[in-house]
């Protein structure tokens, strides 16, 4: 049963409606609702009406039977003829019963023959002898009672009767329930004209978001260039905006994607034409000297090196682009780290004559995956030594707070231009590629040592000039949170 009932709920989240839909109830309901209640608020006033209406009529009425009554002494006399007619012809316009009751509680006269010579010694009788009027409605059985007092004399001091009259609104009634149904039969009509209003005015109100739809599929379809924007109502100009950004961002990204492609082919091809022209030169030679012969070597092994890092990087990469890409944790002393890392690049450094310098402002310790920052701080200290000029030098700098730590990395080289700061850390980009070449570089290491610093919820700044160094400054988070 349980899993029935939950099979039933997946169900009903997978239901799919058009938007035409619930724009169609809508308009129908609020047109359908004011002119349901408008109806029914008008029939029963309207009943109602009628109803006080009548009541009011037939009490006229009775007050002047009853004044003929005083005027002409009908319960002292025995001639009621003229009297009993008018009585007649009263009950019968009215559709009701007139009973005429004497001081002894003796109905004298009825319309209806039933009832004469008996008691009625109702509640309401015995307050019309106190001269008390009344008027009652019966809504279960449709009929309404009035009591009017018969006077003795014109003075009316002493009431000598009571005349009782009952009239039926069952005519009002069907009268009431024949406009009603004459409303039904127009709320119908106006059901369907609001229907059919409603089934066109979602229409035009979805158009607009149809042709979005259309502009979206041709998008889909491959034509990043389909211009998306404008559109009838704010919303929709709100949201062509966004999608527009997005798209311009997957242009961005798929030309990128083509760059990085050629870049990569490119790059890859490179070692290996030169390899390629240094074996051919090799077999093309004769008699080849130890010496050229190693010379060659030596080139070749320099050029699968240079191919091995490419591809090293690229793999550093592909994983740190990966939407889960592993990244372990650990509480990491960064000062030692730092050290370590100096410290294996510092024979690179004598080589080119570059000193290195450690500043540490005080002890680290973060949450860092340690392999991954340590490729990162190896790529930028290794392009300050590589990118310095001769007899310069690279100043690691190493602080924190109490919420992130700094690691600056400056160098006296010879800068970046600031226009291009900005692409400096895609890939395969290089400000100067012949000397990149020289110095062995993949054009990779900015790039994976930025996702680096993304993976760590951190982030990277590059303040340089040309000619005048670089400072790289990389803010990391002392705790990392997932």
């Amino acid at each position: 049963m349980e899993y029935e009932d939950k099979r039933r709920i997946l169900d009903w989240k997978n239901w799919k409606f058009s938007l035409k839909l619930p724009i169609t109830l809508l308009l129908v309901l609020f047109g359908v609702l004011p002119m349901m209640l408008c109806a029914q608020t008008v029939v029963s006033s309207f009943r109602q009406a009628q109803i006080d209406a009548r009541m009011i009529e037939v009490q006229n009425q009775c007050q002047i039977l009853s004044s003929k009554m005083t005027r002409t002494g009908y319960l002292q006399t025995e001639n009621r003829a003229v009297i009993n007619s008018e009585i007649e012809i009263m009950a019968d316009v009215y559709n009701g019963r007139i009973v005429v009751v004497d001081q002894n509680f003796k109905i004298v006269t009825d319309t209806f023959h039933i009832a004469e010579n008996r008691t009625n010694i109702a509640e309401e009788v015995i307050r019309c002898f106190r001269g008390e009027n009344s008027s009652s409605y019966n809504r279960d059985r449709h009929y309404f009672v009035q009591t009017i007092p018969i006077y003795r004399d014109a003075d009316q001091k002493k009431v000598d009767g009571v005349l009782i009259m009952t009239s039926s609104t069952e005519l009002i009634l069907a009268l009431a329930d024949g406009v009603a149904d004459k409303a039904f039969f127009f709320q119908i009509v106006v059901v369907l004209l609001l229907l059919i209003l409603g089934v066109g005015a979602a229409i035009l109100l979805v158009r607009p978001f149809k042709e979005f739809q259309h502009k979206l599929d041709h998008v889909a379809a491959g034509d990043l260039e389909t211009d998306i924007s404008g559109g009838l109502y704010q919303e929709n100009r709100d949201i062509s905006q966004s999608v527009a950004q997005t798209i311009s961002k997957l242009r961005e990204v798929d030309q990128s994607r083509q760059e990085f492609v050629s870049n990569v082919s490119h790059e890859l091809k490179t070692p290996i034409t030169s390899i390629r022209v240094l074996a051919d030169s090799l077999m093309g030679m004769g008699e080849v000297p130890v010496e050229l012969y190693r010379e060659f070597m030596e080139d070749i092994s320099d050029e699968i090196d240079r191919e091995s890092k490419i591809i090293d990087d690229l793999l550093s990469l592909v994983k740190m682009d990966k939407s889960e890409a592993e990244i372990n944790i650990a509480q990491v002393n960064l000062n030692a780290l730092v050290e370590q890392i100096l410290k294996r690049l510092r024979p690179i450094a004598n080589r080119q004559k570059v000193e290195l310098i450690f500043e540490s402002i005080r002890e680290v310790t973060a949450d860092v995956d340690e392999v991954k920052l340590s490729l990162a701080i190896s790529n930028l200290v290794e392009n300050a030594i590589k990118y310095n000029v001769e007899e310069g030098w690279v100043r690691v700098t190493l602080d924190a707070d109490h919420k992130f730590f700094y690691l600056r990395v400056a160098d006296s080289g010879i800068g970046i231009p600031e226009e291009v700061h900005d692409r400096i850390f895609d890939r395969f980009y290089r400000v100067d590629k012949a000397r990149s070449r020289e110095t062995g570089g993949s054009g990779l290491g900015l790039a994976i040592t930025r996702n680096v610093v993304l993976m760590h919820k951190g982030a990277i700044k590059l303040s340089s000039k040309d000619g005048e160094g670089s400072t790289f400054t990389l803010r990391i988070p002392l705790n990392y949170i997932a």
